[in-house]
C-alpha cells in the first residue's frame, strides 16, 4: 500500500525555521516527482513546490521562493521542505504527493497531483509570536 506521511510541522515565531518531511512506504520516492502543498484556513490549496527525479529540477512559487528549499533524504526515502524566514502569511496545513512523469513540467505536475489520489494528514504549521 502507497502511503506519504508528513511530519515536522510547529510552532514558530516570525522569522523562524522547520524542517518538514514527507516519508514514503510502499514506493520509492527518488522515482518520482515530489510536491509540496499547503493549505490555510478559508483558502484553497496551493502547490507551492516541486522536485524532480535526481534532483535536478526545482519548483518554488514566488511566495516561497528563496525562503524554502526542497530535497530528498535518499536513504531514509524521504522529501524534506527546509522553511526558513517564516512569515504571518505561511500558517497552514502542508501536504506532500508523488507522481511519475516522462518529462519535467512542474506546474503540470502540480496540477496532476492535486487532482489525483488521497490526502495525507498533512502536518500543521503556525506562525505567531
Amino acid at each position: 500500500q502507497v502511503q506519504l506521511v508528513e511530519s515536522g510541522g510547529g510552532l514558530v515565531h516570525p522569522g523562524g525555521s522547520l524542517n518538514l518531511s514527507c516519508a514514503a512506504s510502499g514506493l520509492t520516492l527518488d522515482h518520482y516527482a515530489v510536491g509540496w502543498f499547503r493549505q490555510a484556513p478559508g483558502k484553497e490549496r496551493e502547490g507551492i513546490s516541486c522536485i524532480s527525479r535526481g534532483d535536478s529540477d526545482t519548483y518554488y512559487v514566488d511566495s516561497v521562493k528563496g525562503r524554502f528549499t526542497i530535497g530528498r533524504d535518499h536513504e531514509k526515502n524521504e522529501v524534506f521542505l527546509q522553511m526558513t524566514g517564516l512569515k504571518p502569511e505561511d500558517p497552514a496545513v502542508y501536504y506532500c504527493k508523488a507522481r511519475y512523469y516522462t518529462h519535467f513540467n512542474p506546474i503540470q505536475l502540480i496540477d496532476a497531483m492535486a487532482s489525483s489520489g488521497p490526502w495525507g494528514q498533512g502536518t500543521q504549521v503556525t506562525v505567531s509570536s
